[in-house]
């Protein structure tokens, strides 16, 4: 099991990485190790210390 660290990203919002390994599997990542293009995320907490990360298409920045 991989293990992630949360890190402070400005003061109203944290993140934690994503492996690049993972992101390349779905198509995320170009050849480069870029992302490719934007993406979105729905993350949604569902138990005490659990949550999901779905990824969103269509979504026009």
């Amino acid at each position: 099991m991989a293990l992630n660290k949360l890190r402070q990203l400005d003061g109203n919002s944290a993140g934690v990485t994503m492996p690049k390994d993972d992101l390349r599997l779905e198509g995320l990542i170009d050849e480069n190790g870029e992302l490719a293009d934007e993406h979105h995320v729905h993350i949604q907490r569902v138990n005490d210390g659990q949550w999901t990360l779905e990824l969103v298409e269509g979504i026009d920045s």
